[in-house]
């Protein structure tokens, strides 16, 4: 696991996560010997938290209430080491672009079909639809999408075989 940062601070539990970590505790003192199966008792802590009222469910909020207490002042103190940024990688807009795969090629030529057809539909109606156009296509009638595709990918990996790579400096 050395992955992270040792000294952040480590996570705040949920209230349910401190029901558990109690549940856990009473099983061991009950059988200190018992190995147990974690997808069956997960399953009966389950059980038994939904079962639960409101005020017995209290005290295991209580304590994550002073656990987020914990957290949130620990990570107002917590300054992360420098040369860690979290986040994507900066992509390059000058770089190359990906091509289209033969899906994208047959939904930008099938789109505005759609579209007129049913003009109301949402994007995601939208695509859905080309989706099953497309599955409903024999692989004859795919292949000019594909060869296309093909001729875009080749043409890509020229380009960015030619492209300097500036990031390697």
């Amino acid at each position: 696991m050395g992955k992270g940062d040792p000294n952040k601070p480590r996570g705040k539990m949920s209230s349910y996560a401190y029901f558990v970590q109690t549940c856990r505790e009473e099983h061991k003192k009950k059988h200190p010997d018992a190995s147990v199966n974690f997808a069956e008792f997960s399953k009966k802590c389950s059980e038994r938290w939904k079962t639960m009222n409101a005020k017995e469910k209290g005290k295991f909020e209580d304590m994550a209430k002073g656990d987020k207490v914990r957290y949130d002042r620990e990570m107002k103190s917590y300054v992360p080491p420098k040369g860690e940024t979290k986040g994507k990688k900066k992509k390059d807009p000058n770089a190359p672009k990906r091509p289209p795969s033969a899906f994208f090629l047959f939904c930008s030529e099938h789109r505005p079909k759609i579209k007129a057809d049913c003009p109301g539909l949402s994007i995601g109606d939208t695509a859905k639809k080309l989706g099953e156009k497309w599955s409903e296509q024999t692989p004859k009638d795919k292949i000019p999408f594909e060869q296309k595709a093909a001729k875009l990918k080749e043409k890509y990996e020229k380009d960015i075989a030619a492209y300097p790579d500036f990031t390697s400096l």
